[in-house]
């Protein structure tokens, strides 16, 4: 497997990925805001609670003040006024401990509370994207969506706006004391204001690149991951460790470079304002200790200034420090936004037809259809097909025939270029998605179970749906004597994709969702594919089961399979060729007695 070696070229054009215009990015920002609209009750408190929270701190320093410029340093030596500013500060330290605790309690609660309520969005938004979409993205980059630009977006809410709406009052107060203890004093502070705002916005540009390739590259490596866990049995089989291993270090340095660039500029950037503030403290000290020493400033006073001049830089390195935690928090909104921004490509009629499930006989009609996954590339072209109600159909061919693809536009993962697919006579586009699906069952050759007992796996988790009616459903298809010899039986706990029972235990389950479910029309693609003879067997015995009173397709790649079917489709470059029963068909001595052929092993198809 070749090697992707890293170039600035990659870095540029993950980077122009993400460049979204400032329209979109207003637009991203007004929509992930739009959540917090419900909160705004909340807000408000913990508005009040930070205005308090930093008015008590504040005033700390402006009693030390009072007490050194007005008792002190006088000669007063009034132990009752100092007793009581004592107590006063106090009472500052317990009201400032009491509204930050309730300050960051309250946002804390409101930041997840938005946040969960965008990730169940988000994954109910993804649930319904068409197949398309899935065949562009892969999963790692979505669940980097659903997982790392979520929390990104959690840290937005709990401390980016908190760092804002605290440290940015905290500028405010701290500017208004300054002033008001030495306006000439402060007036030279003031000049750090257009320095600082210089280097944030020197440093803006090229900071949310960076962080948009680094959160590009952990997207990319999740990805790579997912996937060949997924795919671990195939590089095993294949000795493909080392190989898969250099691909994984490959991506993992370039994530580890990237990270590394966004720590260097982030400490770059930080470091700037710790030796600006540094310096401000000793230009303060310098000139405020000479107008002590002229005693045209009070002790006190300078006391107060440097401690404020201090404070005045802390709440700028929090803003600073929540710098990439916005930027990062700007590229999520990007990317979330993007991804809410996709409407599926299949979606329902404005004005659907009022066919009931329960009313559905199962004819099927293509006509005329034209397909394609990718334009200039034809799948079907043309294809016409008739199939009566309670038919069991047959369908073979060659990998690339376009059978599954025949399978996908009825279960309408994808919707025909031209042409169109009808039930009962009803066009399926006019059909609502959640009715279509209820008349049409679907079997694949790798049935997917979920985390939890086979219970809910034949269930898919419908309560409505009773303990017994799963176990009638079992019973009626064969499952029963396979399940009950678990050792916890219908409630066995089976892990992601049923790992620990067999292909042919799997698919008994899914056929027993059929029988529950009842659809009208019942899909089987390559579903005895995997199977042992044996299993085989016990699978075609549920197959002739569930397909009594129902129109069934089968896409086979065993041809014993459907050798009883009622009729045999046969497909060739997206097009029928032949069709008749298994009798008919190798009396034609046509392609399908090729493919039987081949399947005997009498000789090799041409």
């Amino acid at each position: 497997m070749p090697k992707e070696k890293p170039t600035n070229k990659q870095d540029a054009e993950i980077s122009s990925s993400y460049n979204v215009s400032k329209e979109d990015r207003r637009a991203a920002f007004r929509a992930m805001l739009a959540y917090a609209k419900p909160h705004r009750g909340r807000f408000a408190l913990i508005f009040l609670f930070t205005l308090l929270a930093i008015a008590a701190d504040l005033l700390q320093p402006y009693l030390v003040k009072i007490a050194i410029d007005d008792n002190l340093l006088v000669g007063k030596n009034d132990y009752g006024m100092l007793i009581w500013i004592a107590i006063i500060y106090f009472v500052f330290v317990v009201i400032g401990l009491v509204f930050t605790y309730l300050q960051n309690n309250m946002l804390q609660y409101v930041g997840q509370t938005i946040v969960a309520r965008i990730r169940k969005d988000l994954f109910g938004h993804i649930s319904k994207l068409s197949m398309s979409f899935f065949d562009r993205f892969p999963n790692g980059s979505l669940v980097t969506h659903v997982s790392s630009d979520t929390e990104t977006l959690n840290q937005f809410f709990t401390q980016v706006l908190l760092s804002l709406m605290r440290d940015g009052m905290t500028l405010v107060f701290i500017i208004a004391l300054m002033f008001h203890l030495d306006p000439v004093l402060a007036g030279y502070s003031m000049i750090l204001l257009p320095i600082i705002a210089g280097i944030a916005i020197g440093f803006r540009s090229y900071m949310r690149k960076v962080y948009q390739i680094t959160r590009t590259q952990l997207s990319r490596l999740i990805a790579f991951t997912a996937e060949n866990l997924a795919g671990m049995n195939l590089i095993q089989a294949f000795h493909q460790q080392k190989e898969q291993q250099g691909s994984f270090d490959e991506q993992n340095g370039r994530y580890f470079r990237s990270n590394v660039r966004e720590v260097t500029t982030n400490v770059l950037f930080n470091r700037s304002f710790d030796i600006l503030g540094n310096l401000s403290v000793a230009f303060i000290v310098w000139i405020g200790g000479m107008a002590v020493f002229e005693r045209t400033m009070e002790f006190g006073v300078l006391y107060a200034f440097i401690t404020y001049i201090r404070q005045f830089f802390q709440p700028i390195n929090s803003i600073t420090q929540q710098w990439n935690t916005l930027q990062s928090s700007t590229v999520s909104m990007d990317r979330l936004w993007r991804l809410f921004s996709i409407k599926p490509a299949v979606q329902d009629s404005e004005s659907p037809a009022p066919l009931k499930p329960s009313a559905v006989k199962g004819r099927i009609d293509y006509e005329d259809v034209h397909f394609s996954y990718q334009e200039g590339v034809p799948i079907l072209s043309g294809l016409n097909l008739r199939i009566a109600p309670g038919e069991m159909i047959g369908i073979v061919g060659a990998t690339g025939a376009g059978k599954s693809s025949l399978m996908s536009l009825l279960c309408r993962f994808y919707d025909v270029q031209k042409g169109s697919v009808r039930i009962d006579g009803t066009e399926i586009r006019e059909i609502p998605q959640a009715s279509l699906h209820r008349i049409v069952g679907l079997v694949q050759q790798e049935p997917f179970l979920y985390s939890g007992s086979i219970i809910d796996n034949v269930r898919l988790f419908d309560e409505l749906i009773s303990r017994d009616t799963v176990i009638r459903a079992c019973q009626f298809i064969g499952a029963d004597a396979l399940i009950t010899r678990l050792k916890d039986g219908y409630d066995t706990m089976l892990s992601e994709r049923g790992s620990g029972l067999s292909a042919g235990e799997r698919q008994l389950i899914s056929f027993a969702r059929i029988v529950v479910f009842q659809p009208k029309i019942l899909i089987l693609d390559e579903a005895t594919a995997n199977l042992d003879s044996y299993t085989e067997q016990l699978v075609q015995s549920a197959l002739q089961i569930v397909s009594k009173g129902r129109t069934t397709l089968v896409i086979a790649h065993r041809l014993s399979t459907i050798m009883q079917a009622d009729r045999i489709i046969v497909m060739r470059a997206g097009e029928i060729v032949e069709e008749g029963n298994h009798k008919q068909l190798l009396q034609l001595g046509g392609y399908y007695e090729e493919l039987y052929s081949h399947s005997q092993g009498t000789h090799a198809v041409g």
